[in-house]
């Protein structure tokens, strides 16, 4: 909603251009009226206009029933801190200036559009939890005079709608979180930071070493905030939907090496395979839980000993770490062993946990989001994983993940203690 073509022209091409339906008004009352009569996922409003502005719309929005939950951006070229506060008060949810950064634009575009469609599901199916409660009541009555299959039938059926509602739900706060650390802009103030910060120390902090110490402080913290968004994001789509095919893993694993190759080399390290059986597995999501523990026992090795990598698999028959082997199991378990600095057992439940760091970032790079990556693929592929580590004796992963998704969704579930 903008009073000038020239804006809104503009804006509705760099949208349209990225697969978004774009629909356009030249004042906030041409704007309302199209509002009562159309459902919209994202509202983009200038706060200057003629006649209603952008805060006076924006609140006429806010308290309308069919759109009040309609996400809504002010953008105005005014960055006074009066301004923006009445923009969050009349009810949107960012303020832009202008003129705005394109990319920035979208990123923020898209990610509210895809929270407001995951809502918009979680609350469609709210609705049909609902109906399927009332219809669970009705049902009750009959089912004392119904037969198994019957009583069969409702109990699949609710079970059903439990899971996909605890899946949306789960996916809804996931989104949530994405959304809270996107939409404060986090990357581009942190690469002006960087760039600034190092143009500085080269021009004008050569001949002062205290000067150049503090300098370059600033730019290794703002690189490490850029490494933690980054984890943060990738951990983020981990709750998106991911397509299950059968994969040779070892393919993954030597293209992975590969990948590593100048590091390994660094290092004077060695990786030793064993051939994995064919899985059914996500790929990519694969190939992130491999690179974490590999590039985790390549970074905590001990300066006195070249890394041992060692990569073992075999086929069990149960989903447990003890299951014996079988030829013919439904399950293949997999070992990672290393003879790096290991850690002490204590703190074994605590490596899968977000930012949980055992050793300090000022000798070990890192966010502590890696193991909590891998955690979180183990779990979509319904497998299991535990670690066992002794200190300067090194650390083994132990992961558990079905052959088949197919079979493991059609088997009795097995108390684990």
């Amino acid at each position: 909603v903008d009073d000038k073509q020239e804006n809104l022209f503009s804006l509705q091409r760099l949208l349209q251009i990225h697969n978004f339906n774009v629909d356009t008004a030249i004042s906030g009352e041409e704007a309302l009226k199209k509002i009562l009569k159309n459902f919209y996922a994202l509202i983009i409003l200038d706060v200057q206009m003629p006649g209603m502005d952008g805060f006076e719309v924006a609140e006429a929005i806010s308290g309308y029933g069919k759109s009040k939950d309609i996400p809504i951006f002010l953008s105005a070229v005014k960055i006074n801190k009066t301004f923006i506060t009445k923009g969050y008060n009349s009810g949107g949810i960012d303020y832009v200036t202008k003129p705005f950064d394109p990319d920035l634009l979208l990123l923020k575009v898209k990610t509210f559009y895809r929270l407001y469609e995951q809502k918009r599901a979680l609350n469609e199916m709210q609705h049909i939890l609902r109906e399927e409660i009332e219809f669970r009541k009705k049902a009750e009555y009959e089912l004392s005079i119904a037969n198994l299959a019957l009583e069969e039938r409702v109990a699949r059926r609710t079970e059903e709608l439990f899971k996909i509602n605890t899946e949306l739900e789960a996916s809804n706060h996931d989104l949530q979180q994405y959304a809270s650390v996107a939409s404060h802009d986090l990357k581009e103030p942190l690469r002006k930071i960087q760039i600034y910060s190092d143009r500085i120390r080269r021009q004008f902090f050569q001949e002062n070493p205290e000067a150049m110490t503090y300098v370059e402080k600033i730019i290794t913290s703002s690189q490490r905030m850029t490494i933690l968004i980054n984890d943060l994001l990738n951990y983020s789509k981990l709750s998106g939907d991911g397509f299950f095919q059968v994969t040779d893993v070892n393919e993954i694993l030597q293209e992975l090496i590969s990948d590593l190759e100048f590091l390994i080399a660094e290092k004077n390290a060695s990786i030793t395979t064993s051939g994995i059986p064919t899985l059914e597995v996500i790929p990519g999501q694969i190939r992130q839980l491999f690179q974490n523990i590999v590039s985790n026992s390549l970074k905590f090795s001990r300066k006195e000993a070249p890394p041992v990598i060692i990569i073992h698999a075999e086929l069990v028959e149960h989903k447990l770490f003890d299951s014996p082997r079988s030829e013919s199991g439904d399950f293949c378990r997999i070992s990672i062993k290393d003879n790096g600095i290991g850690f002490n057992e204590i703190y074994k439940d605590k490596i899968f946990t977000m930012f949980q760091r055992l050793h300090s970032k000022e000798y070990f790079e890192g966010t502590g989001i890696g193991l909590a990556i891998v955690r979180k693929i183990i779990d979509k592929h319904n497998g299991i994983i535990t670690v066992s580590s002794k200190e300067n004796a090194g650390t083994t992963f132990v992961l558990v993940l079905p052959v088949s998704q197919h079979k493991v969704s059609h088997q009795p579930a097995l108390n684990v203690l």
